[in-house]
């Protein structure tokens, strides 16, 4: 197959499972794979079309894509409706006030494409923002809740951008559904219910207790009823007057006035919000068995789930199954070493040199699986892959907020998006019904280390923080959409979207049951995951190879995942969520 590229770079050649693709080496140019000139839209049924579907975090979610594909819609028109719904059942996870990464697949050209809506520091953002008045890190829970942790939102614009692209229906007809459920009320699902009676530092915040106010000055629970007119007149607006209706007037005003108030002011003003653009960018692909599976470039950390399946590729995972304990051992050191070098290397590629060619060089990942001995040892250095430049030791946290979800229209295009507003209920800030993203905090805390270097990932003015989220999409060596797949989960998501693909791709298993297989996320010297999903036999095998799980990062992933099989839509829901599959 032919694989044509567009670069400022040098070209590198990239091993994935034994084959051979293209990859840059700079920056945020990356790998695109065009199929041959012959290849004809995924998945076609007999009637020529392709299955419609959806899968989403959210059943109400879920039915309004559908809606929208049902009425002759794109994937991008129902991705919009779906966002918009999130946004109102789910708010924990993502919103109208957050951020989200976009891949899509145009069946008409059998290209992958990547739209970036990640947040950016406001342009009076400064390195040492997030340290308090003793130079030392801000708690998070103080960060958090403060207005400097709220970056310029990008879901809307980014939305805004693929809809020119790729929209099919109007924009005004893409919000109906969602408005409608704001004015009659949607019923607190057990998920929701579940973070409301949780502990973190937003249930304080005063609009998240307005807003879910509850009987007896408690907060609502399941099964509670909410109604949000403030969304539904937002929503109304923003059909009418597009994704400005955000980025100016009277809500872009709202937003100023909310994250520069308070203790902790942030910086952000009215030019900041009208200045914020989406980015397309170039896929980062990659051969791997016998797909190509493209992810975004930095500042996503799609570059980290390449090489995980790269270094796998170089074990014999394949050859095992889940219920092998040399398999999860396997995976487990792999991922140590992935995210060893991604925490070190990986951040705005306009501020930073990621060294994504050294990343995924042959030679490098045959370097960095020759480490994986019989044994767990010390948590694994970063490698020295060609590129590099010198680092400072990553301080960032992120937690495990976030909402996944897949589209395939009746015309072979699909969405992977990965969407969030970062922590749990983001600032607990909200303006027009929704909430304000807490992106900022995604940042290194510490811009520098004590010999003065410089984090990948510290804070700068306009630049975006580095993401986990890697909505992928997978082609055939025919050019055809093959799958598709993403998570929630914070720093966790390469974890459990790179067990799923074992899973599906090397186990054969169907979608449902690689994405319901238990979460395992080795990073440093932590193993933690779902402990009581794996036998005991297994966990003492385990244990035997120096690898002790305990509870913890694991149990909130939200997977959402699509795979073709004998031309047939195979998808499947995290069962840890609520989500919901339809396929028509």
């Amino acid at each position: 197959m032919k694989m044509f590229a567009t670069t400022i770079a040098a070209l590198a050649t990239v091993t994935l499972g034994g084959c051979n693709v293209l990859s840059f080496g700079k920056n945020d140019v990356a790998t695109t794979a065009a199929p041959p000139a012959q290849a004809s839209p995924s998945a076609p049924t007999a009637a020529g079309q392709a299955q419609k579907f959806v899968v989403s975090a959210n059943p109400i979610a879920s039915d309004a894509g559908m809606a929208v594909l049902r009425r002759g819609g794109s994937a991008v028109d129902a991705a919009i409706a779906m966002q918009a719904m999130l946004s109102l059942v789910e708010p924990q996870s993502s919103g109208l006030g957050g951020g989200a990464f976009l891949t899509y697949f145009n069946a008409k050209t059998g290209k992958v494409e990547i739209y970036d809506g990640r947040e950016v520091a406001p342009a009076g953002a400064t390195p040492t923002m997030l340290l308090g008045s003793d130079g030392q890190p801000l708690p998070f829970g103080q960060a958090v809740l403060s207005g400097r942790a709220t970056g310029v939102p990008g879901a809307v614009r980014m939305l805004g951008q693929a809809h020119a692209d790729h929209g099919t229906l109007a924009w005004d007809q893409l919000f109906d559904d969602a408005e409608q459920v704001a004015r009659k009320g949607f019923v607190i699902s057990p998920r929701l219910g579940r973070f409301l009676g949780g502990q973190s530092p937003q249930l304080q915040a005063e609009d998240v207790r307005r807003y879910f106010k509850g009987k007896g000055g408690a907060l609502a629970t399941t099964g509670d009823r909410i109604k949000n007119g403030d969304y539904a007149d937002f929503l109304r607006r923003l059909a009418k007057q597009g994704p400005d209706a955000l980025y100016t007037g009277k809500t872009a005003q709202r937003i100023v006035a909310r994250t520069t108030g308070g203790d902790l002011p942030g910086t952000m003003t009215l030019a900041d919000l009208s200045a914020y653009r989406a980015v397309k960018r170039a896929p980062l692909c990659g051969n791997w068995r016998a797909y190509i599976v493209c992810t975004p470039p930095p500042p996503s950390s799609g570059v980290g789930l390449l090489e995980l399946l790269a270094i796998l590729g170089r074990t014999d995972i394949d050859k095992r199954g889940p219920n092998d304990p040399q398999s999860w051992y396997l995976f487990a050191e792999a991922s140590r070493l992935m995210y060893a070098d991604r925490d070190l290397y990986v951040g705005d590629p306009k501020f930073v040199n990621v060294p994504v060619a050294g990343l995924l060089a042959p030679a490098y990942i045959a370097e960095r699986a020759k480490l994986i001995g019989p044994f767990a040892a010390a948590a694994p250095a970063a490698g020295m892959p060609a590129g590099l430049v010198t680092a400072a030791a990553d301080t960032t946290r992120e937690p495990a907020g976030t909402s996944h979800f897949i589209v395939g229209d009746s015309a072979g295009n699909v969405v992977s998006m990965t969407t969030t507003v970062e922590s749990f209920f983001g600032t607990g800030r909200m303006v027009d019904g929704f909430f304000l993203n807490n992106q900022m905090t995604d940042f290194a805390f510490s811009p520098r280390d004590a010999q003065g270097r410089t984090a990948a990932n510290a804070v700068a003015p306009g630049k975006r923080p580095r993401s986990s989220m890697t909505p992928l999409i997978m082609i055939d060596r025919q050019g055809k959409f093959a799958g598709a797949l993403g998570s929630a989960g914070g720093n966790a998501i390469l974890a459990y979207v790179g067990k799923s693909l074992i899973g599906a791709v090397e186990w054969k298993l169907p979608m449902q049951q690689a994405l319901a297989l238990p979460n395992l996320v080795a990073r440093g010297n932590s193993f933690q995951g779902e402990v009581t999903k794996f036998s005991p036999q297994i966990l003492s095998a385990l244990a035997a190879r120096g690898v002790r799980l305990q509870p913890g990062q694991g149990e909130d992933s939200g997977l959402h995942g699509v795979i073709i099989r004998d031309g047939k839509v195979d998808g499947g829901f995290d069962p840890r969520r609520e989500g919901k599959v339809i396929v028509e």
